[in-house]
């Protein structure tokens, strides 16, 4: 193993109620009436792949764009500035890069952010590559995050890279890279579903992997 690649959201910060949330206020304004649970299973896809799921061919074409526009910008005006990271999450990044690996992100967030993300889990100066939706034509669980990530890392190949995860969607995205995975349970995704999904491992947050470090895979 040569890189670790973190998803964002649930894994390293402590937002996915607050996506499914404005996920569901901006289904509502349009109309659509979807329970909070049905909108949270789908977390962690990107907006490309979690809207098809609850509207039809012809909603897609004619709502889906400003749909996603009005989330965008009730989530940055209402939960970015609450959002705080997993315990630990420098410590463990700090680790790895002692321990001689490469560090990218890859999220389903927009570029903008992203940034903001960084800032808060104070990881900025700890990176060697990172991507977002903006570098992907289609969000997780296809695996083009992934692949711009091992390809931004360089002289990598896709099985040195271990992708870090949270939803059943890392999983899955990762397995078509060809990467290797590991599990957080902090997204709130029920085990068995992330097991059947295809991580190696699971882990409580960052915090848990930290303190197993020398047992994980790439210790």
């Amino acid at each position: 193993m040569r890189a670790l690649i973190f998803d964002v959201d649930g894994t390293l910060i402590d937002s996915v109620d607050f996506h499914a949330t404005a996920w569901q206020k901006a289904f509502a304004h349009f109309g659509h009436e979807i329970p909070f649970a049905d909108i949270r299973s789908q977390i962690g896809k990107g907006g490309d792949q979690l809207m098809p799921v609850f509207l039809s061919q012809e909603e897609m074409k004619t709502e889906s764009k400003a749909l996603e526009a009005w989330r965008g910008d009730y989530f940055k005006r209402n939960f970015l500035p609450k959002l705080k990271p997993f315990p630990h999450v420098r410590e463990l990044f700090q680790r790895v890069l002692k321990d001689g690996y490469k560090i990218a992100l890859a999220s389903s967030a927009k570029g903008d952010e992203l940034q903001v993300y960084k800032e808060i889990c104070q990881i900025d100066d700890l990176l060697d590559a990172e991507t977002s939706s903006d570098d992907a034509e289609e969000s997780k669980p296809h695996p083009d995050i992934f692949l711009a990530a091992r390809k931004r890392l360089g002289e990598v190949s896709a099985e040195e890279c271990l992708v870090v995860g949270d939803s059943p969607y890392d999983a899955e995205a990762a397995g078509k890279a060809g990467m290797p995975s590991i599990g957080f349970l902090c997204g709130g995704f029920p085990k068995d579903v992330l097991e059947k999904a295809g991580f190696q491992k699971l882990y409580q947050d960052a915090a848990d992997f930290l303190r197993n470090y020398d047992k994980s895979p790439i210790s």
